[in-house]
């Protein structure tokens, strides 16, 4: 047996409910032997159901004899406890914080046992940076679509006026001055385009992710040369996404180049693929999302810069037009996905969250946020 009993409605509620919360769940027996976990649990210790199952806690947990002791006070005497902040180093010499409630359970004629109940911190801080990410992508949009709006039709005019001008002037020395006027006015009217990105729809059909990738690798293997060693590491597991493929190459195509770019002469650029289960993007849940990351050896990005660059505009290079990561986290966006970006000296991560299965409405439950 690797899962709690279920013998009513209300215990199949009760475990459904259990399935599909965002925190991670366990629940010990007398002897502190694990007899359920949660899926979020699995996640959060990287282990299976069925190797969980008869371990025991100090199996799972080393050395945090304070909580341990509280754990079995809170057994005996039957009394629940919350503590915040708490700091678990568990095997595969990983340290986690996490908010930890302990609560007894009683039933007829068996022994007691404890739910315990993991509200990871850095995944409630990470839903909180998604969160606002998406918020900042809809403002900048917002703001660039106003913007555009009272660009274009002044620009328009300008041109208009200029080529007006143009045929009323005949010394051809005047006339390159009106051509510069509507060279600039092209110009400038292209930047708005770009600044606005693809306005077309998404047209959606059955893609498999590593395919786009495929045809990124192939693009920017030709752009970069030999120079760039490029790896790929894939998880062939995923399914296949309902997702416009173009938009999906673009997106990708945004961030490699801009990673080669960072990287200048040489580097290591690495594509990524993982599969993650009872996941949220932003204040959304979902039950197997895509993730696909481009990781590159560059210099890095500024910390003061991190939380800027998916808006319009914002670039670290001279050259550059500030405008392929918002277009690529636009494109995402419309897939329902997100990106978010991480980054030290050597090392950084572009991650595309793409949901492939949603939470219906009877599996949702506002517990999960």
């Amino acid at each position: 047996m690797n899962s709690l009993p279920s013998t009513t409605p209300g215990d199949l509620m009760q475990r459904r409910i259990m399935e599909n919360m965002s925190a991670s769940i366990m629940v010990l027996d007398a002897d502190f032997s694990v007899v359920y976990i949660n899926p979020a649990c699995e996640m959060l210790f990287e282990i299976s159901r069925s190797k969980a199952f008869g371990k025991k806690w100090d199996q799972l947990v080393i050395e945090n004899q304070e909580l341990t002791t509280r754990m079995q006070g809170a057994i005996k005497q039957g009394h629940p406890f919350t503590e915040r902040e708490v700091q678990l180093e568990i095997y595969g010499n990983r340290i986690l914080t996490v908010d930890c409630s302990v609560t007894p359970l009683y039933e007829p004629s068996t022994e007691p046992s404890l739910l315990v109940e993991l509200q990871y911190m850095e995944r409630q801080l990470q839903i909180s940076r998604e969160e606002s990410l998406i918020a900042q992508s809809h403002v900048a949009r917002d703001l660039v679509r106003g913007l555009a709006h009272e660009v274009k039709n002044p620009l328009g005019g300008l041109r208009g006026a200029a080529q007006l001008l143009e045929r009323e002037l005949e010394s051809e020395e005047l006339q390159e001055y009106t051509q510069i006027i509507i060279a600039e006015a092209d110009r400038l009217q292209g930047l708005v385009d770009r600044m606005l990105g693809p306005t077309a729809l998404p047209h959606k059909e059955q893609v498999n992710i590593h395919q786009v990738l495929e045809r990124v690798h192939a693009l920017i293997k030709v752009e970069a040369g030999d120079d760039i060693e490029i790896v790929r590491n894939y998880d062939p597991s995923i399914p296949e996404i309902n997702a416009d493929p173009d938009q999906l190459i673009q997106a990708v195509l945004n961030l490699v180049r801009n990673s080669v770019q960072a990287m200048g002469a040489e580097g290591r650029l690495e594509l990524r693929t993982r599969s993650k289960r009872q996941f949220t993007i932003g204040h959304q849940r979902y039950k197997l999302v895509a993730m696909i990351e481009v990781v590159d050896s560059g210099p890095g990005i500024p910390p003061e810069m991190i939380d800027r660059i998916f808006l319009p505009m914002i670039t670290g290079r001279a050259e550059g037009s500030g405008l392929g990561l918002s277009i690529a986290q636009s494109l995402i966006n419309r897939h329902d996905g997100l990106i978010e970006c991480s980054s030290k000296p050597g090392k950084t991560v572009f991650r595309i969250l793409l949901p492939l299965e949603k939470m219906n409405g009877n599996e949702r439950s506002d517990m999960d946020h």
